[in-house]
């Protein structure tokens, strides 16, 4: 039943786009860059510039973005840590995994971690 939750939630549906739009504004309130943040999506995912551009124009939506992704990076699984009060490293739906993974790494960028600790270096 909580998968079935999980794997309903909006931010399935939603595109990458306006999610990435608030990775920015975040990271940049804090003085980091955008060039960050899309390091980091491309370590994770595989995903390279030319493509990720293309990603945002299309207004792909979040589910279709993971599930395309070329190399999900086997290094995320050390990513450990609380986000909304769950542990992204025991959480049971997949999908919902991954999302969580990169927010808790663009959560890293955000506190002023150093790019080779957020990228597991």
């Amino acid at each position: 039943m909580k998968e079935t939750k999980e794997r309903n939630h909006k931010i399935f549906s939603r595109s990458f786009e306006s999610i990435y739009t608030l990775y920015i504004a975040k990271v940049e309130r804090k003085g980091r860059k955008k060039e960050e943040v899309d390091k980091i999506i491309q370590w994770l995912t595989g995903y390279d510039k030319k493509k990720l551009e293309s990603i945002l124009k299309k207004k792909t939506d979040f589910q279709t973005f993971f599930s395309e992704a070329p190399l999900m990076n086997p290094a995320r699984k050390s990513i450990k840590g609380l986000i909304c009060g769950i542990r992204v490293e025991d959480m049971e739906d997949k999908a919902m995994q991954e999302i969580r993974y990169l927010d808790k790494l663009i959560d890293e960028l955000a506190k002023g971690k150093k790019m080779e600790k957020i990228l597991r270096e």
